[in-house]
């Protein structure tokens, strides 16, 4: 038996479900919040706390390098239904802009979609939409959970 969470389809395409789901453990540490949740886009934003900053009082990039890998995450399992889970495999984030506060926004759309991965670019953005940082996560394809881990 696997002990990776199951997740039904339906609900992973409810914003408040999924910001739900996604606020225990580390997703907890981004405060997430869910907007629009689809297969073919996932938008989430947050607000900057000092808990998120680097001795220099900006933003870690390990946050953008996280939240970008969550959304894609999001949009991928949701993309894929109940056909299986979705596990990163690469993550390649760009740090554009350095920022201290403020509500940042994050969206997720796809690359490239197929059988065994997928490729999804994730842009966030600064309340006077300005980029902040990109990135693009590939995600494997998993039909058989119990193997993940293991």
């Amino acid at each position: 038996m696997s002990d990776q969470p199951t997740h039904d389809p339906e609900l992973l395409r409810d914003p408040r479900a999924v910001t739900t789901l996604n606020d225990r453990g580390f997703g907890t540490a981004l405060g997430l919040e869910f907007t629009e949740v689809g297969p073919d886009l996932v938008r989430a934003r947050w607000t900057v706390t000092p808990a998120q900053h680097q001795p220099y009082g900006i933003v870690h990039g390990g946050v953008y390098c996280a939240v970008i890998e969550t959304v894609a995450s999001i949009a991928g399992a949701t993309w894929l239904g109940d056909k299986g889970n979705v596990v990163g495999v690469n993550n390649n984030t760009d740090f554009l802009r350095a920022t201290r506060e403020g509500v940042l926004t994050a969206t997720g759309t796809p690359v490239h979609r197929g059988r065994t991965q997928q490729l999804w670019r994730v842009e966030i953005v600064d309340a006077q939409d300005r980029p902040v940082a990109q990135g693009q996560v590939r995600l494997a394809n998993i039909v058989d959970a119990d193997r993940i881990g293991h």
